[in-house]
């Protein structure tokens, strides 16, 4: 079967609708062959767990619920599942290790990383479970640097890790100490500045004729990496392609052209040759240009090494994502980068705002979700550029105190409870003002997060010919888990 008549199948099918999306299912398989253990309806009188974030709440476990017979006169804030209507599966949750990020942990006293990347990443705790690695610096880093700085250097004789060894590569190795499950991907910023029109890493295009060289640039790093304990699992070809952040940052344009040249004809076969079993994902950009997104995986030879789309969240919508899975539904996605802005007053409290995105994310396809910063001080530092990102924790630079912000507390009601391996499925309902997403972990426990940005309410929960009354507090996250 052709690509394109797979596209023209699966587009005729899911204008039936199948609540709102395709089941993540090969197209012609019988919809019951999806039914697997514990996707059956939950028994009666069995007990739900609760874990809640509002004004005076931070994951904190409450009272239970219990699954009752269902009235036949639906409540008016309702929220029906259909564990049997499945969807993607799901990776993991995280954030970027920038360079600023791991300076910032390095500068805590040994005893105190050890208790926050226990904290973070251990799958007792927060069970971060993927990050996102430079390569070479972005604007969160303490100086600009590649890892081939210097005049032209094709031969790459210079070239040299030395930066990385200091904090980034031991943090790297702490974290996954506290979590071997952690997967890694990594993305540039900018290639070496020679390789560029303008001669810097600040802003500038690509030069079409070192995109070989550039390839074996990164090919180097991740066998650099490797041979440090830090395998790298998965790859973007460039953050953001479409700006050049005005020169005031590391950034370079990369044209679609050069993008679907260097993934299909250099760095592909070169990944491929190496028996690395690296992924590669294309964009790492804005829901804006899913169109780009489309058209770049419209090329079947990029298609072999790329099968994957990485979004950022800061213009467009997600649902745009989903303009992109209706045309490619093989092609994975994953959300690579948004943060909070440390000068909002919000900072410390917007875990509602934070938990509508993330729903949004899941519902439109998305597997991964990684926050922007892990860590950086008061003042959103180290900084070489023009933003003020706040950490998903803050490390005040002089007493060490660490905070927690609002970003932090949305991603624990997912990542605390959501494991690899797990698959959405489908809730729908005619709650107002409400947000919610339901998934299945691998052992048949079920999940649901709520996000309640209104005042306080009670909401009623179908599962089949069950029923479950939920109190939700006034601007608040809801995460409930059942078996």
């Amino acid at each position: 079967m052709t690509d394109e008549k797979s596209r023209r199948d699966f587009l005729g099918i899911s204008t039936f609708g199948l609540a709102g999306g395709l089941a993540w299912k090969k197209l012609g398989q019988p919809l019951a062959d999806m039914i697997g253990p514990g996707q059956e309806t939950a028994k009666l009188g069995a007990e739900i767990s609760i874990w809640v974030t509002s004004e005076n709440e931070r994951f904190t476990p409450a009272p239970r619920s219990r699954w009752e017979q269902a009235s036949e006169i639906p409540g008016t804030d309702q929220i029906r599942l259909n564990p049997s209507l499945q969807f993607q599966p799901i990776l993991g949750f995280g954030g970027a290790f920038t360079d600023a990020a791991c300076y910032t942990f390095d500068q805590l006293a040994p005893s105190a990383r050890e208790q926050l990347f226990h904290e973070l990443f251990h799958p007792s705790e927060m069970g971060l479970s993927v990050g996102r690695i430079c390569v070479g610096a972005s604007d969160y880093s303490t100086k600009l640097y590649s890892f081939d700085d210097g005049e032209a250097d094709p031969d790459l004789s210079r070239f040299s890790i030395a930066h990385d060894q200091e904090y980034i590569l031991p943090v790297l190795r702490q974290a996954r100490t506290a979590n071997p499950d952690l997967f890694l991907f990594s993305s540039p910023w900018s290639p070496p500045g020679w390789m560029k029109f303008n001669g810097s890493m600040l802003g500038g295009a690509m030069r079409n004729h070192y995109l070989p060289v550039y390839a074996q640039y990164y090919l180097k790093f991740l066998e650099a990496y490797r041979a440090e304990g830090v395998p790298v699992q998965a790859l973007t070809t460039q953050n953001e392609v479409d700006t050049d952040q005005d020169g005031t940052m590391p950034a370079c344009i990369w044209p679609q052209e050069y993008e679907i040249q260097f993934v299909r004809d250099h760095l592909g076969p070169l990944v491929e040759n190496r028996g690395l079993a690296v992924q590669i994902w294309i964009l790492d950009h804005n829901y804006n240009l899913w169109g780009r997104a489309a058209c770049t995986l419209e090329d079947e030879k990029l298609r072999r090494y790329a099968k994957a789309v990485a979004w950022h969240g800061y213009a467009g919508t997600p649902e745009m994502m989903s303009k992109v899975h209706d045309l490619y539904p093989e092609a994975e996605m994953h959300w690579t980068e948004g943060g909070p802005d440390y000068t909002d007053p919000g900072y410390l409290t917007d875990w509602c705002k934070w938990s509508e995105t993330f729903t949004r994310i899941l519902r439109n396809w998305c597997r991964s979700i990684t926050a922007w910063n892990l860590a950086l001080d008061e003042h959103g530092r180290p900084n070489l550029g023009p933003f003020p990102c706040g950490g998903v924790v803050t490390v005040d630079s002089r007493s060490k105190q660490i905070t927690r912000s609002g970003q932090y507390w949305a991603l624990a009601h997912y990542s605390r409870v959501i494991r690899r391996g797990a698959r959405r499925f489908d809730s729908q309902g005619e709650a107002r003002d409400l947000e919610h997403v339901a998934l299945e972990n691998l052992d048949g426990q079920q999940v649901l997060v709520i996000t309640n940005s209104n005042e306080a309410r009670t909401i009623e929960l179908r599962l089949g010919n069950l029923m479950a009354s939920i109190p939700l507090a006034a601007n608040s996250l809801t995460t409930l888990a059942w078996r």
